[in-house]
């Protein structure tokens, strides 16, 4: 599958790109112009200067950075998220701050992965009633802790 990228500014960042071999989504790089401070508790709307022409039948999901959840709290307010086939803007990602200490982001650091997956499109179909399981409307810990 192609995807056609697009640089909306931020002409000096990297493309984003699978870091290894094995790698399952492409690191996105902060396009902000200086240094942002998300405080605890906090959230920022952070450009990645990119825009993409995801095919159909596609989407990209947005997800955070393992390394930046662990170390400092860093995470995305809406993972996964989600950028449609149809979607042409810049991509941007929400960022929060759930650690305790303020978080510095810098331009060009990578904020958030990017995967791309198959989308099934359901139809769905308006029934008076639904089919039985033993489950029924049990949830949210139905079996437990």
């Amino acid at each position: 599958m192609k995807v056609a990228i697009k640089r909306v500014h931020a002409h000096d960042l990297p493309l984003p790109v699978y870091m290894t071999e094995g790698a399952s989504g492409v690191d996105l790089y902060a396009a902000i112009e200086d240094e942002q401070i998300i405080a605890p508790g906090r959230h920022a709307l952070i450009p990645t200067g990119i825009a993409a022409a995801i095919p159909a039948g596609y989407e990209a999901q947005l997800r955070p950075r393992s390394g930046l959840a662990l170390k400092h709290g860093i995470t995305l307010l809406n993972a996964p998220g989600t950028i449609d086939a149809d979607y042409r803007g810049e991509i941007k990602v929400i960022v929060i701050n759930l650690g305790s200490e303020e978080y510095i982001l810098k331009r060009g650091e990578r904020i958030a992965q990017m995967v791309f997956t198959q989308v099934t499109r359901a139809e769905l179909v308006e029934v008076a009633d639904l089919d039985e399981t033993l489950r029924g409307s049990g949830g949210f810990g139905h079996t437990g802790k």
